[in-house]
């Protein structure tokens, strides 16, 4: 018996646990060793490189894998099964039972801060070796859908990006949350990427990791620091949780003001582990902004809706395992949730189908099954394959 119980569940986040030098044979040779002296990489390289590949190591070892089928749901992160070695991650989604998985990066999350930066040479090959990269190791099963990094800085540059993405087999487009550093995510030259994406009936997505990161200052408050969700004190805490959602909200705000959704409306959109109880005010936002503005504001004069509704026809979102997905779901609207396990990682827990499961009793049958499967069948278009959408479930 799988996990899913033979229930039709499409999974909207999971991740690739990769050693440090992952990119190292997708890179351009010519670039590669700049791009291991960029600060962040040093970091990575004299930091916890070694204790990762101990760790992956473990994959390789007969005791090991022996007992892998039995932890499938309790090893997380770098030790479990199907994180890094390709060909055990098929045997993980078969035990897991899921019709599909989006698969995320997690070493790559934030194209290493090159964004932010200056080179912008080094900030494409990171993106283009990374969608290498991920193409690459789900090219093993077709239930693996390839999400790919597309930077947001340099116009031209970005198009060749998603072009190459997209030529590689690629099944989703991520894009940063935060604002590009000279534009906005909305710039009309931006719209041929938009139409790329369209046209190829791929969906665009945001994830954590591209986000506006918490003022660090935050964290002097005169008392002892925080653990974090991992251990150490600078990734998930209650503090920097709060923030996570900030850039997402704002990116995509502007992007319906400014009329991209209206531009392109056969194109979908994901917020992807960015939690969503953030969503339903959000939305009440968006219009109590529209109508206030309205008036002076040609841009909101053409919306084709209100921008609830522009958020229900486009935009999907995944709560995280520990957010009340049924009051989400009753106050945002049945279309706009989606179901995502986060696997491997320890967020997503033990057993995210029993809290969400637990916060959707009160949900109707309809808006269960758009919540595990319909959603990110709508969210996915052309990236998911026909076959898959609906596959013979097996008995539970």
């Amino acid at each position: 018996m799988t996990y899913a119980s033979g229930r039709l569940i499409h999974d909207a986040d999971s991740h690739l646990m990769e050693p440090v030098d992952c990119l190292d044979p997708y890179f351009d040779k010519r670039l590669l060793a700049r791009f291991r002296e960029t600060p962040q990489m040093r970091e990575l390289l004299a930091g916890r490189a070694e204790w990762i590949r101990e760790r992956l190591d473990l994959q390789s070892d007969a005791e090991f894998r022996a007992d892998a089928d039995g932890e499938l749901m309790v090893r997380k992160n770098y030790e479990a099964q199907g994180a890094w070695l390709r060909d055990d991650r098929p045997h993980a989604l078969d035990g897991l039972g899921f019709a599909s998985q989006l698969v995320f990066t997690t070493h790559c999350l934030g194209n290493f801060g090159l964004d932010q930066g200056d080179d912008m040479d080094l900030c494409y090959a990171a993106a283009d070796a990374h969608n290498r990269m991920m193409t690459d190791f789900c090219s093993v099963d077709p239930r693996l859908l390839p999400v790919a990094y597309i930077p947001l800085e340099e116009f031209h540059r970005t198009l060749a990006s998603a072009k190459l993405a997209i030529e590689l087999g690629a099944k989703a487009l991520m894009v940063p949350s935060r604002c590009p550093q000279n534009h906005a995510p909305s710039h009309i030259a931006l719209d041929p990427l938009w139409a790329m994406a369209e046209e190829a009936g791929l969906p665009v997505v945001l994830h954590v990791g591209g986000e506006t990161k918490l003022n660090p200052v935050y964290k002097k408050n005169g008392l002892p620091p925080v653990p974090d969700f991992h251990g150490g004190d600078d990734n998930f805490t209650s503090v920097s949780y709060m923030p996570i959602p900030e850039a997402a909200m704002q990116t995509l705000a502007t992007l319906i003001f400014d009329g991209v959704f209206d531009r392109f409306p056969n194109l979908k959109w994901g917020a992807i582990e960015l939690g969503a109880s953030w969503l339903p005010g959000w939305m009440r936002s968006l219009d109590s902004a529209a109508h206030a503005f309205m008036r002076n504001e040609e841009r909101l004069q053409n919306l084709s809706a209100k921008p609830s509704e522009i958020v229900r026809r486009q935009l999907r979102v995944a709560p995280y395992p520990h957010e009340d997905a049924g009051w989400i779901i009753a106050n945002a609207g049945e279309e706009v949730c989606m179901f995502s396990s986060d696997y491997p990682h320890v967020e997503g827990g033990r057993n995210p189908l029993k809290r969400f499961d637990e916060s959707l009793k009160g949900t109707s049958a309809r808006g269960v099954e758009r919540f595990y499967s319909e959603n990110f069948i709508d969210l996915m278009g052309d990236g998911l394959s026909p076959e898959l959408r609906h596959p013979a479930m097996m008995p539970a």
